[in-house]
């Protein structure tokens, strides 16, 4: 590492908690320049990206080491202004890695504050997989939709959904909730064509079938050290655990177009 760069391996090395948001996507060059295959491969470059620009900007300006580092590009931010919140939708993703609750809260939060806005218009929720050999139940979702149930009454949230629910669990989740899924996205890489009985129940209910391309793991515990590793250059990131992602698009209601598209992610470090 650069001699330049020892205020950050300081930094990392005392933080506890990783926050950081690979800024608007649209704008940014270099990532274009390198058309990324998949969801997995786009995170990946946008984490070694941000990270490396991080790592090669900070300098430490006090002794008071942050526990929680916020490790963002100032000038990529894109904080939407109350004279365009009309005319443009939030829409959000979120990936959780583990089974901790507080995570869709701080995650909503961090959102809510990156983009300067007090609600978000959408969320789907994408909980950790089932233990190998299990398959998904209405017991696996409850708490998390439970969470998601309380940020739409605080009116952090507008409308909440799903993701690769088939026709039976997402029954039992509309029966269930109290908050009802407004949306279900379906991997089309699984299914080329909607089931029929998901595509009838969802139309009966009102529940808006979405597809998507994202991978049953967004990202592998493997591949997010790769990445720190990349970004900041030799340091010894072995215990630092990917907690959740978010992925936000910001639509131009009228246009239908895309104004900006980050992620934001959240990592903490093991204990010893």
């Amino acid at each position: 590492m650069d001699p330049e760069n020892t205020g950050a391996k300081i930094m990392l090395n005392h933080a506890k908690t990783l926050r950081l948001h690979t800024g608007n996507l649209v704008n940014r060059s270099r990532l274009k320049k390198k058309c990324p295959c998949s969801p997995s491969e786009e995170l990946k470059d946008c984490i070694q990206a941000t990270l490396s620009e991080w790592c090669s900007t900070i300098k430490l300006t006090s002794k008071d080491l942050p526990d929680t580092l916020d490790c963002s590009i100032p000038q990529e931010t894109d904080a939407i202004t109350p004279e365009e919140r009309e005319e443009v939708k939030v829409s959000v993703k979120l990936f959780l890695c583990e089974s901790v609750q507080s995570s869709i809260r701080d995650a909503v939060e961090m959102a809510c504050q990156t983009l300067a806005v007090s609600q978000l218009d959408s969320v789907i929720i994408a909980p950790p997989g089932p233990l190998e050999g299990d398959s998904q139940t209405l017991a696996h979702l409850q708490p998390a939709w439970e969470e998601l149930e309380a940020l739409v009454r605080s009116q952090r949230i507008a409308a909440i959904g799903t993701s690769d629910l088939d026709k039976d669990l997402l029954e039992q989740l509309y029966n269930w909730a109290q908050v009802k899924p407004s949306s279900n996205q379906v991997n089309l890489a699984s299914c080329c064509v909607m089931p029929p009985d998901l595509t009838a129940f969802a139309k009966e209910f009102d529940i808006q079938l979405l597809t998507h391309n994202d991978p049953k793991e967004l990202m592998s515990a493997a591949t997010f050290q790769e990445a720190m590793q990349e970004g900041t250059q030799e340091l010894n990131i072995a215990d630092w655990r990917l907690e959740w992602v978010l992925r936000y698009s910001v639509i131009v209601k009228s246009r239908g177009i895309i104004k900006s598209k980050g992620y934001l992610v959240s990592a903490r470090k093991a204990s010893p």
